[in-house]
This record gives C-alpha cells, structure tokens and sequence, in this order.
C-alpha cells in the first residue's frame, strides 16, 4: 500500500508548518471545540485536526480516536496535502488507494471519510479537518460546506495563534533593549556577572536577534580625509 506523493511544494509547505510551531503541543479548548463541532454538525464518531509532517499525521485535537498521531503513508489526510482538495471517500473498501491501509483493515476500521485541506497562505496546505465514520455514507452539500467553514476558522485560529507568539517575541525583544546596559566605553564590551564577555555588538544578536552591519557616518568619513590629508 503506497502512501499519498508529497506535493511539489512540500519543502515549502514543511517550511511553513514549523512556522505555525503548533506540532505536539497540548490541547487547547479552541480546536477541541471546533473538532466537536465538526463530529456533530457530519453526525460521524470521528472528527480530527490533522497535520501532516515529513514521517506522520499529528492531530492537535481528536473526537473518537485514542490514537495521537498515525504514520503518514497512512494517512487519509495526506491525500488532501496532496490534491489540496478535499476529499470524501464515501466507502475505503472501494477505494484502490485505501482499501489495504491498516486503518481501514484495522482499527479504528475507516470506512467513510470527508477532509477538508487546511490552507496558509500562498496555496500551502497544513493538513485537513477530517470526519470519519465506521460505515459507508455520504454527506450532503450544505454539510459540506459547513465542514470546509469550519477548517477555514481553524485555520484563522492557527495564525492569530502565530502572530500573537511573534507579537510576545517583539514584546520581549524590545524590553531586552529597554535595558540599562553597563558598557566599557574602551573595548565596548557588557559586563556580565561583574566579568566583561561579549561586545555590544554579540550582545545584541544573541539576546535580541540584531544582526549588526558597519558603515561609516559623514561626520566621521570627514574627519578620516582630513587625517589623510592634512
């Protein structure tokens, strides 16, 4: 049984997922909530936030499955990344690209699946929000699209999630600049634990991320020609 290929942007679309630095935290009442809603709204035992990796499908939150992660070549999800489309499989046992996968097999015995793909922006797919039921069905279309709402809102909730990370890191950056910094006005190094370690200039890339470039000011670059020449 061969997995879902990886899609053309997958170095990309990996980049991006590592951005979200959402993978194997702990559960949040948020996407709890909106998985819940997608396992009532599809009336299915299953409903989960899935986001595929390089070697695995990670589910940030799950309604019906004991399981927190599951390889990616068996992935129903993959599929999604992959065609970034979603996907309903209205019987596994009919499909050639899943009638032998484990899960379907096995337990938790998939029979019916509908995933909607999680889109970042630029086209890039994280993952889906899937709903998963143990007997062949279908769903109809305002289900559907209550369902592709509902991925939509996870979406949203991932990315204000991001910024308001990268908001505390600014936040953050600048007290660390807002500090009264003890500075030999000769070597231009910080004392430290009463010992002078790093230059300013050290100092600031590694506690506040600046990166510093050098130039040379009018005033200055005057002054070098009058020494040069006199």
């Amino acid at each position: 049984m061969a997995g879902a290929p990886a899609p053309l942007n997958e170095t990309e679309r990996l980049a991006v997922l590592r951005t979200f630095e959402i993978l194997d935290t702990a559960p949040e009442k948020c996407t709890d909530e909106l998985t819940q809603l997608a396992a009532s709204v599809a009336g299915t035992p299953i409903a989960l936030i899935s986001l595929v990796d390089e070697s695995r499908q990670w589910f940030k939150a799950r309604v019906g499955l004991e399981a927190s992660e599951t390889p990616r070549e068996h992935s129903f999800c993959a599929w999604c990344v992959y065609d970034v489309d979603a996907l309903i499989v209205q019987d596994a046992h009919l499909d050639a690209r899943f009638s032998e996968n484990p899960l379907v097999t096995g337990e938790p015995g998939i029979r019916f699946y509908a995933g909607m793909p999680l889109m970042a922006a630029d086209s890039v797919c994280l993952g889906s929000l899937c709903v998963i039921d143990t007997v062949p069905r279908n769903l109809d279309d305002k289900v559907l699209e209550q369902l592709r709402l509902l991925a939509n809102i996870v979406v949203e909730h991932l990315q204000a999630r991001r910024t308001a990370a990268e908001l505390a890191d600014a936040l953050q950056r600048v007290e660390v600049l807002g500090k009264l910094l003890p500075v030999c006005s000769y070597c231009k190094k910080l004392r430290e634990d009463d010992e002078y370690k790093r230059s300013l200039e050290r100092w600031l890339h590694d506690e506040a991320g600046t990166q510093i470039t050098h130039g040379i000011c009018p005033d200055c670059a005057a002054k070098v020609i009058d020494e040069d020449h006199p």
